[in-house]
């Protein structure tokens, strides 16, 4: 049964880290007992920062589901990349950022079917910095629903964060909340919702990768507004 629950909730290439520390910290231990107690402390760090809790997906038709836990750090108007296909129309774009003590597991947005994935090889700029969604290495994906709404989302890697890993190809089928990736070590990923759809996040809003709902293709509410108290 514990067995099972660690595989729940630690991603699997923690335990490769994981077991690298352990062994360190093994060999250290009969060197000198404090650097290997120094050296469990960085294996259950790592066993923490590769963990993969469950969340709770809403399954309302039409909700665009954050891909990453962090902080919203940006909401934009900008022209999406053409690796995207989405056009040249200017679409919402809400940037949310990683840092390291996050979950770094990503989750689909919205249900749908995988129309491109494209990887950009890149530089390491800060990925709170605006430049790191056209510089940084980086990953796109395009989402196309049932209904033909396509839906834009790219993990950018940042200053740290030196590994992207994608774990979907081209035609699959895929569930809102379903687990596609991650970012070693903090990062950001991009979502650009379809023309129409407005932002309900606002800039500073903690996100759970998903479970917050960044935008509803059904709805027409308008942007939502708040400030930080």
């Amino acid at each position: 049964m514990l067995r099972q629950s660690l595989k729940t909730i630690i991603h699997e290439e923690g335990y490769f880290f994981a077991f690298i520390f352990l062994g360190i910290s093994v060999l250290l231990w009969h060197f000198h007992p404090f650097l290997g107690k120094i050296g469990l402390l960085l294996t259950a760090w790592c066993l923490y920062f590769f963990r993969d809790p469950n969340r709770v997906v809403p399954l309302k038709k039409g909700l665009i589901i954050s891909p990453a836990d962090g902080i919203v750090q940006m909401i934009q108007r900008v022209k999406p990349p053409k690796e995207l296909g989405l056009g040249m129309t200017t679409l919402t774009r809400i940037s949310v950022f990683m840092n390291v003590f996050n979950v770094h597991v990503n989750r689909i947005p919205i249900e749908g079917t995988i129309r491109k994935i494209h990887y950009h090889e890149g530089k390491f700029f800060n990925a709170e910095l605006d430049k790191a969604s056209e510089h940084n290495e980086r990953q796109l994906f395009c989402v196309e629903t049932k209904d033909g709404h396509k839906v834009g989302f790219i993990q950018i890697a940042g200053l740290i964060a030196r590994r992207i890993r994608c774990d979907v190809k081209e035609g699959k089928k895929v569930k809102t909340g379903e687990r596609f990736g991650l970012i070693r070590f903090g990062s950001r990923v991009d979502v650009f919702l379809p023309e129409g759809v407005f932002p309900l996040v606002i800039v500073g809003q903690k996100t759970i990768a998903g479970e917050t709902v960044l935008g509803d293709i059904n709805s027409k509410e308008a942007a939502r507004t708040g400030e930080i108290i």
